[in-house]
């Protein structure tokens, strides 16, 4: 069946940097756009960055800059490079592609 499994998640004090993965299997990920979404308390779920199945990919602005997604296919992974981080990028970061969810990674940063 189909997963989407986070890892990478967790502390940092700001400035730091953090390196989010995610797995999917029981679908080739190369085939999907993928992307991840983050949720403060409090706060509504944002769109953080997509990547496309072309490799093209889409950032907030409040992370330009600062966050880079890439893809390897033969892995079927997205991996989520997040330097500079600030308190405000503190949150559950969730993978997802269209039709699928991962159930999250914690970062906090302080």
């Amino acid at each position: 069946h189909v997963q989407l499994v986070e890892s990478g998640g967790g502390s940092v004090q700001a400035g730091g940097s953090l390196r989010l993965s995610c797995t999917a299997s029981g679908f080739s990920s190369g085939d999907s756009d993928m992307g991840w979404y983050r949720q403060a308390p409090g706060n509504e779920c944002e769109l953080v960055s997509t990547i496309s199945s072309d490799g093209s990919t889409y950032y907030a602005d409040s992370v330009k800059g600062r966050f880079t997604l890439s893809r390897d296919n033969v892995e079927n992974t997205v991996t989520l490079q997040m330097n500079s981080l600030q308190s405000e990028d503190s949150g559950v970061y969730f993978c997802a592609t269209p039709m699928y969810w991962g159930r999250g990674t914690q970062v906090t940063v302080s």
